[in-house]
């Protein structure tokens, strides 16, 4: 049960991660369902204990949810979508909120370097958008390894 379970996190993950660099969205038809099925398969403790998984699903939403109206409050543009809330909700849900800073450090060191990368190549300049959608999957998905070690 846990394999599958696992195989079809990865899976809708990466496609989160493909609609979002190529649409610039994450569909709620995939993070709300994906953040539910994480509760189900922790009911009885299969990748964290339930009660690490609800304060996972919460704690992920909320500290981007800070992190959303911080930055919008300080400089008046959004920089977040609500789709990354849900993103990082689901994967506290399936991981539990212990590796949430370890989620956030690997995606935020990912968004660094894809926007580095970008503008070196001169595909970015300052001020424009860079989908995390992407940056949450991968490092939802390297923190997922890093636990299985």
């Amino acid at each position: 049960m846990s394999q599958i379970a696992v195989t079809v996190f990865i899976l809708v993950l990466l496609a989160l991660a493909w609609i979002d660099a190529r649409r610039g969205l994450l569909p709620d038809a995939l993070t709300q369902p994906l953040l539910w099925a994480g509760l189900l398969v922790n009911l009885n403790g299969t990748l964290v204990p339930l009660q690490h998984a609800v304060l996972g699903a919460a704690a992920g939403y909320l500290l981007l949810w800070c992190v959303y109206w911080g930055f919008l409050l300080t400089t008046g543009r959004e920089g977040l979508g609500y789709g990354d809330l849900k993103l990082l909700a689901a994967i506290g849900a399936w991981l539990g909120w212990t590796v949430l800073p370890w989620v956030l450090l690997a995606s935020a060191s990912l968004g660094l370097v894809a926007a580095l990368a970008l503008r070196l190549a001169g595909r970015m300049k300052a001020g424009d958008a860079l989908s995390f959608g992407p940056c949450l999957a991968a490092a939802g998905i390297l923190v997922l390894f890093a636990m299985s070690l």
